[in-house]
């Protein structure tokens, strides 16, 4: 048995811990009891350096840019598989064969339809409402709906409520994308796969015919199948936290809805959007690169950089050839694409930026295409949130087989006043 030996040199303390294997990436020592045996915790900020948890589910090497779903290349998938097969294949660790596709592609269209008085929630949000913030209460509501139907300790009820979320996810943000434009709510049509669907919910009204290309379709079915695990990003350790409390698994995901909204996780693309409408032409790139060069400037290029990957986001390179193959395809342009591009032609070969390993990320392309697909920049998250789904919800799986799982409740190291007497 490998070991790792910690010793606390103010207490002379010394103890040894396994050091555990993984099957890719680095090994990870296994510190339980660690105060008890050296009088120590350990302290990470960030959890950067920090394994809370074991998983089969996903593996990111940054520095290869490498991203795995249960072993497979996210570039293979992305060319040979559509989202339901991704999401079989996270769900239940294989690729679906072609019954067992049909069967859960099938109830996926079946579950698509929320509960009626799920429709009555809508009415009470203003217009003006961010879309995360009614998306994240109409899912905190499904679990009024469903919370007696579910026996969260047999597997099976659990993988039924799991295709339940997955399919009512896009229903959801459809409807709440309508309530913001102030349309009618579109039913599902059980016709229609998964992500067309959901563009079919977004752009349908009651009379007329709703323009759908397959190149849209196959477009954003690569941005839901991109999004839809990353290891223990910060959504997703959210997830587990109140998955770990034994919380109802919508609310967990009500949690992970939350901690996406952020602006440095889930918001990130409306971010890059907003971003080059600010730059607002190609001939003010040059100076806005400037800016971001210079430390005494608060400026900085959204879009560019990752927490994990220091080397080119594996999924940025599916999304940059598929903007292009849009652009080629049905003639997609904009302004904005045109800034993109040239911030993208100065940053790949600009010393700073190579230096520093500041490649262009997920959201600095997804932004761009989902503006090109006519869909609002609030909308942006939502999508994220729909994609992701399948992977919060496989954790919360996960989780729930891990015997040793306990509940989470980090330490801190504390600065404040010491003990001292009332007055």
């Amino acid at each position: 048995m490998a070991t790792f030996t910690i010793m606390n040199n103010m207490s002379g303390q010394k103890s040894e811990f396994e050091i555990l294997e993984s099957t890719l990436g680095a090994p990870v020592v296994d510190i339980s009891g660690l105060r008890s045996r050296v009088g120590a915790y350990t302290y990470d900020n960030g959890l950067g350096e920090t394994a809370t948890c074991q998983s089969s589910i996903t593996f990111i090497d940054g520095a290869k840019g490498e991203l795995l779903y249960r072993g497979y290349p996210i570039e293979e998938l992305a060319n040979k598989k559509n989202y339901i097969e991704v999401c079989y294949l996270i769900l239940h660790g294989e690729l679906p064969d072609s019954k067992e596709y049909n069967r859960f592609e099938r109830d996926i269209r079946v579950k698509s339809y929320p509960h009626e008085g799920i429709k009555y929630l809508f009415r009470a949000f203003p217009d003006n409402g961010h879309p995360m913030a009614i998306l994240s209460s109409a899912v905190s509501a499904l679990s009024a709906f469903h919370h007696q139907h579910l026996n969260v300790k047999d597997d099976e009820e659990f993988m039924e409520m799991a295709r339940r979320i997955i399919a009512k996810m896009p229903t959801l943000a459809a409807f709440t994308y309508r309530h913001f434009m102030g349309y009618p709510l579109i039913y599902p049509d059980m016709e229609r796969y998964f992500t067309e669907n959901f563009l079919y919910m977004l752009r349908a009204f009651p009379t007329g015919k709703t323009e759908i290309s397959d190149v849209e379709v196959r477009a954003l079915d690569k941005i839901f199948m991109l999004h839809a695990d990353h290891e223990q990003n910060a959504s997703t350790t959210t997830v587990r936290a109140v998955g770990s409390t034994g919380a109802h698994p919508y609310a967990a995901v009500v949690a992970g809805i939350n901690a996406l909204w952020g602006r440095a996780h889930g918001g990130a693309n409306e971010s890059v959007i907003a971003q080059l409408e600010m730059i607002g032409s190609v001939d003010k790139v040059d100076e806005f690169i400037r800016r971001a060069k210079n430390p005494e400037d608060s400026f900085r290029l959204m879009g560019f950089g990752h927490r994990v990957y220091k080397n080119f986001d594996p999924r940025a390179k599916v999304l940059k050839k598929l903007r292009d193959e849009l652009r080629d395809t049905i003639g997609i342009n904009s302004r904005l694409i045109e800034i993109a591009d040239r911030i993208e032609q100065i940053a790949l070969n600009d010393e700073y930026f190579v230096k520093r390993n500041l490649y262009p990320n997920i959201d600095f392309y997804s932004g761009t295409i989902l503006e090109a697909l006519g869909i609002r920049k609030k909308m942006f998250t939502p999508i994220f949130v729909i994609g992701r789904t399948v992977g919060w919800i496989a954790h919360l799986i996960e989780q729930k087989k891990d015997s040793k799982q306990k509940i989470y409740r980090p330490r801190q190291r504390y600065i404040g006043k010491t003990r001292r007497s009332v007055p």
